[in-house]
């Protein structure tokens, strides 16, 4: 079996991260949904030629394999999405299915060398695809993106974004682009969609965000000058809101939400 640093002690069930396109496997148990621990994917009629090894959680090996469209689950096993599965996961697991996730598609989209188009092959001792013909070595790909929370007094900056669904609002975000540092990455994307200045950035948190492979680092910054003026490709409405009158916001899935949230407890505290 072709693996990726694969643990020799296989006595114990681990828990197996397993993806059909963008959803993962998951035993039904009552009304809950669990990550299946088994000892090997055979259990559930799954004969995987490649897995990768994604480290320790709970006490347990934790795998990660990708399926074929043409395979079926077993009973009482079901393919959900991950934004779904975030309401039955510890913290822990769903960081882990995260993780599972994006070295999945990485793994699907790095079978050939992107200089030469040569079949790739497994690097020896560290998670990365190597050309057999120029040498050329893939990593997986991250993509940074920033999220920034603006602040106004006592008010926040929500936007709706054309992708939103209907009447979601939340904070502002987009790539960095080549050459930026974050911060610039903040101010340009702040201008660019809503047409005001900011200061006072600083650092908030980051998230790993699987749709498909960001990572996304969270800021928090003062209002500096200028009036709301929406970029119409990218934003549909954007306004400043207060804590106690805030529109519909995004799950609790999100760093968004984590940075809202924390925007709400500090502003509720100086009532």
């Amino acid at each position: 079996m072709n693996s990726n640093g694969v643990s020799q002690d296989r006595d114990m069930p681990s828990f197996w991260f397993i993806f059909k396109g963008n959803k993962m496997l998951v035993r039904e148990v009552g009304h809950e949904l669990m990550v299946p621990v088994i000892l090997h994917p055979e259990e559930i009629n799954i004969k995987p030629t490649r897995f990768h090894n994604l480290g320790v959680l709970h006490g347990r090996f934790c795998y990660t394999v990708d399926v074929p469209e043409s395979f079926f689950p077993p009973p009482d096993f079901s393919f959900q999405g991950l934004w779904f599965l975030y309401d039955y996961l510890d913290d822990k697991l769903f960081n882990m299915a995260i993780k599972a996730k994006q070295i999945v598609i990485w793994d699907r989209t790095s079978i050939f060398c992107s200089r030469c188009g040569a079949k790739t092959k497994d690097k020896e001792k560290e998670r990365a695809k190597e050309c057999p013909d120029c040498g050329f070595v893939m990593f997986p790909r991250i993509y940074p993106a920033i999220i920034v929370l603006v602040e106004k007094e006592d008010k926040i900056l929500l936007a709706r974004a054309v992708r939103f669904k209907e009447n979601i609002y939340s904070v502002l975000a987009g790539f960095v682009e080549p050459g930026e540092t974050l911060e610039e990455a903040v101010e340009r994307e702040v201008e660019e969609e809503v047409g005001i200045k900011i200061r006072d950035i600083r650092y908030f948190g980051s998230q790993p965000w699987p749709f498909p492979d960001s990572l996304m680092i969270a800021f928090v910054a003062k209002y500096k000058s200028g009036r709301i003026n929406i970029n119409r490709n990218e934003i549909v409405d954007a306004g400043w809101f207060s804590y106690d009158n805030l529109p519909d916001i995004p799950g609790n899935i999100s760093i968004a939400r984590r940075m809202i949230d924390w925007f709400i407890q500090r502003h509720k505290g100086k009532k």
